[in-house]
């Protein structure tokens, strides 16, 4: 069975290196950007399996990238899985466009691999 590549768009290098470390010692292909800019040409390029992306980044806001990424025909079944210390799962939507999960932080390791599983399956 291929690894899975999962994308991590997190501006917090401490808050990346954790995530990269938990999902590379699960056996998953994981790339990390800490901004948002030529995001699509990185996604294209990577061709990630599940993107986990925080929506408060220093360049632009990961709801704006969600929107572009769902508007573009080769990349909006990706599953996206949204996350961040600021918004809650309420108001974390633009455009009518939501992501496939979203997780509060601080979060939970176990969640975390919980949601990125569930996302593998879609």
């Amino acid at each position: 069975m291929a690894k899975k590549n999962i994308l991590v768009i997190e501006d917090n290098h401490a808050i990346l290196d954790v995530i990269t470390l938990i999902l590379e010692s699960e056996a998953f292909n994981v790339d990390g950007l800490n901004k948002g800019a030529d995001f699509i040409n990185h996604v294209l390029e990577f061709n990630p399996d599940v993107i986990i992306m925080d929506i408060m980044l220093p360049d632009v806001d990961g709801r704006v990238l969600l929107k572009e990424l769902k508007d573009a025909e080769a990349t909006r079944n990706i599953p996206v899985l949204m996350i961040s210390a600021r918004y809650n799962a309420s108001n974390y939507t633009v455009d009518g466009l939501e992501a496939d999960d979203f997780m509060a932080k601080p979060f939970n390791i176990d969640e975390l691999m919980d949601k990125i599983y569930a996302l593998l399956k879609k």
